[in-house]
């Protein structure tokens, strides 16, 4: 039960883009595309779940000093993980993503909830928060692109959706697009009542 409600809280009660504000860089920079969302999504939803799942089995005999540089370490290991698979798997991906794959390290959100979540929960719970803030990421990355895609090119995963005669509004491929469109989905996810008030 208690794993349930780990991962449902990061999809939207908790979620790290709309209520918690945290890992804001990535989204601005790879969200002008749904599959570049959907590919970094699914890279820090990885990362999340594998660090909280060793973090918290180690949680016991880490010495309270140290901790944030073994945190580091382990997302370090999980990140380097991913990074060397979607290079040798889905390099136009890795091509698109760059820098921003190794930068999952300092990511708030993996380190936030290694540092709020898995060093203080048990290995079920912590899988729990990892899967479900990474697939809450993943969701709003997938929207965020999806909606930034097809105002700011008419296209949807690199289809044309829209008729050619449509004129795209490049600020939504552009970080500005990226800030309003987080805007109205944090008003229509505290509209449904998902926020804590």
């Amino acid at each position: 039960m208690r794993f349930f409600k780990a991962l449902t809280n990061g999809l939207w009660k908790e979620n790290p883009i709309l209520v918690l504000m945290i890992g804001l860089c990535p989204t601005l920079a790879v969200s002008s595309a749904a599959i570049n969302g959907v590919y970094m999504g699914l890279a820090a939803t990885f990362v999340l779940a594998g660090s909280n799942f060793i973090i918290s089995l180690i949680r016991k005999w880490v010495p309270d000093q140290i901790r944030i540089p073994i945190f580091i370490t382990i997302i370090a290991t999980f990140v380097t993980i991913v990074d060397m698979a979607m290079h040798a798997y889905a390099p136009d991906m890795y091509r698109i993503l760059g820098i921003f794959i190794p930068l999952i390290v300092v990511n708030c959100i993996i380190l936030g909830r290694a540092e709020a979540f898995a060093y203080k929960n048990g290995v079920i719970e912590s899988i729990g928060d990892g899967l479900g803030m990474g697939l809450g990421f993943t969701l709003i990355l997938l929207i965020l692109g999806s909606i930034r895609e097809l105002l700011g090119n008419g296209t949807l995963f690199g289809i044309q959706v829209m008729p050619l005669t449509y004129k795209p509004v490049l600020l939504m491929i552009l970080p500005p697009g990226a800030f309003l469109t987080i805007g109205f989905l944090q008003a229509f996810q505290r509209y449904k009542g998902g926020a804590s008030k």
